[in-house]
């Protein structure tokens, strides 16, 4: 970093202006604000069906969201690290390669130049009063208009890689100054990091026992499963509404493309009509005047010429043309697009996708399975999914393409993120030490989404998974390796 930070030199005052990477971060934020708050009115949708019976791992909860995300924005902000020292390699390369050519392009100008001084400005005034062979003239005067032409294309040639030095410069400035943006997030978010680590582990201390007790109620498990099928439920009538939103932003955009074919294609017939009619009025003029010239008769060739007799015919005069107007049409009124909020959950991937990985999708996670679908929890229900133990902080993946619709903590399960995969699939991941992935983010399978943990009050470090199709949960050993 500090060689690419060395880059070209650099300017004190630089990081204070406003870089690219900035303003496009908080436009991203205003467009996630808006699904942030129906998602957020969901959860408390959810939680007011419950009693206000108090969770222990709820006073977790504020802790381990604030570790969720600082070590996200780590994640991101260590990708955008490298893709930026990446842009800064380029730029670099890209002014070297300017420089030679510019270089190079000086030294032809300067040779043109010269040579232009020494053979004098009146080379042409010289070769027209010279006498020579006139062709030959025509000839040299030819040459030396194109070595005119290859001076001026030189020249612009030349202003144009100044300008492209000058961009070049301003971009890498930029992305330095992000480099210092991005050096001082960081900074702070390994900060915020620790403190939160800190208050969360002075928390579990105090909360052990509280929390060892609440683990073996048969009634928390019970609500915990009624509040993650509510929650599925919702999300699934949410993802409907934006499917649906989509497809009727699709809808309109083809609706306007045709409008503006249709119009495009209108104004082409009527410049063809036009062109068509003036070439025909051309060509009855031209008719006319030979036909004029053809009855005249040819003057006698006589000694003495006699008076010419005035013409009294009327002189053709061409017909007045008739430009039919049509009714102007109004024009189609566009529609302003849809907000990013409203089709942000829409399908990632079509129906039938996640159907045809079956048996073939990889464990979101390597790692020893404690618990499998349909198994007894002691004295309580049985699993809706599988529990598989792994260290903390240990990658997540998805295990197929499909977009995240929530990302955030949840009671008994912690640090939740759930992907749509289409079909009405979904596939659920909980007690996650980190969620890396945003709502609305597509994911590929394989694309890692969170890092392992124990949120939530788990007792264990691990992911606690889990399939369902149509709001229910169903056995994913049929589904995926483990």
């Amino acid at each position: 970093m500090a060689a690419a930070l060395a880059f070209g030199g650099g300017d004190a005052l630089a990081a204070a202006k406003q870089t690219n990477r900035s303003k496009q971060k908080a436009a991203a934020e205003a467009e996630r604000a808006a699904l942030q708050q129906k998602l957020n009115a969901l959860k408390r949708d959810i939680g007011q069906t419950e009693s206000a019976r108090e969770d222990a791992a709820d006073t977790l909860a504020e802790s381990e969201q604030a570790i969720s995300n600082a070590n996200r924005q780590l994640r991101e902000l260590a990708d955008e690290t490298a893709t930026t020292t990446a842009k800064i390699t380029e730029l670099s390369a890209e002014r070297e390669r300017l420089a030679a050519t510019i270089a190079s392009q000086k030294g032809q100008l300067a040779k043109l130049l010269r040579e232009q001084y020494v053979a004098g400005n009146e080379d042409r005034i010289k070769l027209l009063l010279s006498g020579d062979n006139p062709n030959r003239i025509n000839r040299d005067l030819q040459l030396m208009s194109y070595v005119s032409q290859a001076q001026a294309r030189l020249i612009e040639s030349l202003r144009t890689n100044l300008a492209a030095v000058e961009t070049n410069q301003a971009e890498a400035q930029n992305a330095r100054d992000e480099l210092v943006e991005i050096a001082e997030e960081e900074s702070q978010q390994k900060a915020l990091l620790e403190q939160q680590k800190a208050r969360h582990a002075a928390l579990v201390a105090n909360l052990s026992q509280k929390l060892d007790t609440q683990r073996k109620e048969v009634g928390r498990i019970e609500r915990d499963e009624q509040r993650m099928g509510a929650l599925v439920v919702r999300l699934n009538k949410l993802i409907e509404e934006q499917a649906r939103a989509a497809a009727a932003e699709k809808a309109r955009q083809e609706r306007l493309a045709a409008q503006r074919a249709a119009k495009a294609k209108a104004e082409a017939e009527a410049r063809a009509l036009a062109a068509a009619k003036a070439k025909a009025e051309r060509e009855r003029l031209a008719r006319e005047r030979r036909e004029q010239k053809s009855t005249e008769k040819p003057e006698p060739r006589i000694a003495q010429k006699p008076e010419p007799k005035p013409d009294t015919r009327p002189e053709a005069k061409p017909e007045p043309k008739i430009v039919q107007r049509e009714p102007a049409k109004p024009e189609p009124r566009e529609e302003p697009p849809a907000r990013p909020a409203d089709v942000a959950l829409a399908p990632a991937a079509p129906a039938g996708a996640f159907a045809s990985l079956k048996g073939q999708m990889r464990a979101p996670v390597s790692g020893r399975v404690a618990a499998r679908f349909g198994s007894k929890r002691g004295d309580g229900p049985s699993w809706k999914g599988v529990f598989i133990l792994a260290g903390e902080g240990t990658e997540i993946r998805s295990v197929a393409q499909g977009r995240v619709v929530f990302a955030d903590w949840l009671r008994g399960f912690g640090n939740l993120i759930i992907v749509d995969h289409g079909g009405q699939y979904m596939s659920i991941y909980g007690n996650n030490q980190s969620l890396l992935k945003r709502v609305g983010d597509v994911v590929k399978g394989g694309d890692v989404i969170a890092a392992a943990g124990n949120s939530g009050g788990n007792e264990e470090s691990g992911l606690y998974f889990e399939l369902r199709h149509q709001g229910r949960a169903f056995d994913p050993a049929g589904w995926v390796k483990f």
